[in-house]
């Protein structure tokens, strides 16, 4: 089994695990309310969370890896890395979808590359240095951290309900 073929089998389990916690949400008596909710003022929700983990595999996508202009239009500066949550949280079914079309574009930008790749800095990475490896290391990295918080909000939420 390739490099990334093994990463692609992570990033299988972790999906899993967040659509896990999305269809926890789903059957919640108001999952829009979960979703909306924050732990603090200031703070992202868990809608925000979850369309940021979509996002960021879209930038990866594209900018980050190939140099090319990512889709999903006003997405990406709602949700991308730095951005402030606003109040237009996402339903479920937006969430699904995002989610769905983020990964389906990252797995399909993974088609260019090859182990011989590995060592390699990709084009929009110069500036970070990350090469084709680290890269793969920090998107599996990134939907873990955010499944997490997605799941430690929604404890929070419970516990305050």
């Amino acid at each position: 089994m390739s490099y990334i073929d093994n990463v692609r089998s992570l990033y299988e389990m972790n999906r899993e695990r967040t659509l896990a916690t999305v269809d926890t949400i789903a059957a919640m008596e108001n999952p829009q309310d979960v979703l909306s909710w924050r732990p603090g003022p200031g703070r992202a929700h868990i809608g925000w969370q979850l369309a940021h983990v979509a996002v960021t595999e879209e930038l990866f996508a594209t900018e980050r890896l190939v140099g090319t202009e990512p889709g999903m239009g006003e997405l990406i500066e709602r949700f991308r890395g730095g951005s402030t949550p606003d109040h237009n949280v996402p339903t479920l079914d937006e969430i699904r979808n995002v989610l769905a079309a983020g990964r389906e574009h990252l797995l399909a930008t993974f088609e260019q590359f090859s182990d011989d790749d590995l060592d390699k800095v990709p084009v929009g990475l110069t500036e970070r240095g990350w090469t084709l490896r680290r890269t793969l290391q920090i998107i599996c990295w990134h939907e873990a951290h955010h499944q997490g918080q997605v799941h430690l909000t929604l404890n929070l939420y419970k516990a305050s309900h």
